[in-house]
């Protein structure tokens, strides 16, 4: 199990925001808790989109904490997969 940090670099205000998901809920919540990002902040929330919007700075720690760093491309087409296999299991 994973958790990416794209390098997607959107101003928000004055910071450089990325993406970050996990292969699971636990695991992004556990890389959130450890880098000192607030749970509420959880994008696309039950979805395979869910993913958290942050930092450049707090991506620095979450790689310094295990995340992988994939391409901006790479994590919408790992999303996509997710996708997939959510409706595959949905669907029987």
């Amino acid at each position: 199990m994973t958790v990416y940090v794209d390098n997607n670099k959107a101003k928000f205000k004055r910071m450089i925001m990325c993406h970050m998901a996990a292969d699971t809920r636990e695991e992004l919540f556990a890389m959130v808790d450890a880098i000192g990002v607030q749970r509420k902040w959880i994008q696309c929330k039950d979805t395979y989109k869910e993913h958290f919007d942050i930092s450049s700075g707090k991506r620095d720690l979450a790689v310094s904490f295990g995340a992988v760093e994939v391409s901006r491309k790479d994590l919408a087409r790992w999303m996509q997969r997710r996708k997939t296999l959510r409706e595959k299991v949905r669907h029987g």
